[in-house]
């Protein structure tokens, strides 16, 4: 099978990712920070260490205020359900994933905050322009995704917090298509909070997540055991502990301390190099098919990550995807859990394939995949 799905998870692990997990069972199986003994110092000791790698990784403000969570979306739930009160006022963009845009219609259809959505264009300056439209006096909160995990925007980050931050309200950061992949730095882009899940970018196990913030007073999505404070019947009030109720998933941090330090030895920006070099070949090859549709003029690395998105014919996606895994090739049709930016580019009947290459990708792979698609697009798929 040729794995071009790594938008949805990265696959396959990298073997110290894989050793990491199973090794966990036995080197850290005690529970962090519920008990005195060797084992369960030890794994709180790697606990930490994982901690203090994510807030070195993403530049963020102290290592105690990271803390991990089962997935990005958990992440993201805690973060907007965390600062938003009724009356508030949330802007999100056009290309956010449902993580996002249903905690926060949710609110809205509960009365509880209104909503507005500024649309995200290829010109960064309309961009930012289109989000101070819609920056009001009561607006709290600002959330956009670095990358559309849909058509590969990058979104440009500094400016957009400038813009909330100007207008009162926080800045959070959708990071499940960014980290790893585009170099995100929390305190110079002005980052209130920074939501990644470990599975993707980091080349973690699935099932693994982080929220990174400024020291922000969130009101806990979840209470319950944290191992600190068991007299105490409310939440306890100092990170990382108040955003971590219950047992961490300790395999899933052992395997992520990993994928975090493979990234950092190859480094985002050889990485983004590799894949971008990868999808300008897939990019150029798919305008050459007649009857595929492309949402860009061009490929352009500098603002657009490695995922690519396309259509063929009057075929749905889904059924484009389909043909290409009778093929051997794994790709993903349809929605992607992202509605907005289906809307936003004209594509909610059709959904769209997405292409989402790792640095392991050959370029026999790309030849291959293109060669599939013309023959679907010349109705020559057997």
């Amino acid at each position: 099978m040729i794995y071009l799905d790594n938008a949805a998870t990265s696959f396959p692990k990298p073997q110290p990712v894989v050793k990491a997990v199973a090794g966990a069972m036995i080197e850290f199986g005690a529970n962090p920070g519920r008990s005195g003994h060797d084992m369960s110092v030890k794994t709180a000791e790697m606990v930490f260490e994982t901690r203090e790698l994510l807030n070195n990784f993403f530049e963020g403000y102290a290592s105690e205020y990271v803390s991990f969570t089962t997935n990005c979306t958990y992440a993201l739930n805690t973060a907007i359900k965390g600062v938003l009160k009724s009356g508030d006022h949330v802007v999100i963009s056009s290309l956010e994933h449902n993580s996002v845009a249903r905690p926060v219609y949710t609110l809205t259809e509960r009365g509880i905050v209104t909503c507005s959505v500024f649309e995200v264009s290829e010109n960064p300056d309309e961009t930012v322009a289109n989000l101070k439209k819609e920056i009001r006096s009561n607006t709290r909160l600002c959330v956009v995704t670095a990358v559309s995990n849909v058509f590969g925007n990058i979104l440009p980050l500094e400016r957009l917090s400038q813009v909330a931050h100007e207008g009162g309200a926080l800045f959070f950061v959708d990071g499940a298509q960014g980290a790893g992949l585009i170099p995100i730095s929390m305190q110079k882009q002005g980052i209130d909070c920074l939501c990644v899940p470990g599975h993707k970018g980091l080349l973690g196990p699935m099932g693994t997540g982080a929220i990174l913030h400024n020291a922000i007073d969130f009101i806990p999505l979840a209470e319950g055991g944290t191992g600190s404070s068991s007299f105490d019947f409310l939440q306890p009030g100092t990170f990382p502990e108040r955003l971590e109720s219950g047992t961490l998933n300790v395999p899933g941090i052992c395997g992520l301390k990993q994928g975090i330090k493979i990234v950092e030895n190859i480094g985002v920006d050889n990485i983004r190099r590799v894949e971008t070099d990868l999808c300008n070949r897939v990019f150029n090859g798919l305008r050459e098919i007649k009857g595929v549709k492309l949402y860009s003029c061009d490929y352009n690395g500098d603002i657009y990550a490695p995922v690519l998105s396309f259509n063929v014919n009057e075929f749905h996606s889904e059924e484009v995807a389909s043909l290409l895994n009778r093929g051997g090739i794994a790709v993903r049709g349809g929605y992607h859990c992202a509605p907005l930016a289906h809307i936003s580019r004209g594509t909610k009947d059709s959904g769209t394939v997405r292409i989402s290459p790792s640095f392991l990708t050959q370029k026999k792979d790309i030849n291959y995949l293109l060669n599939l698609v013309r023959k679907i697009a010349f109705n020559n798929f057997i």
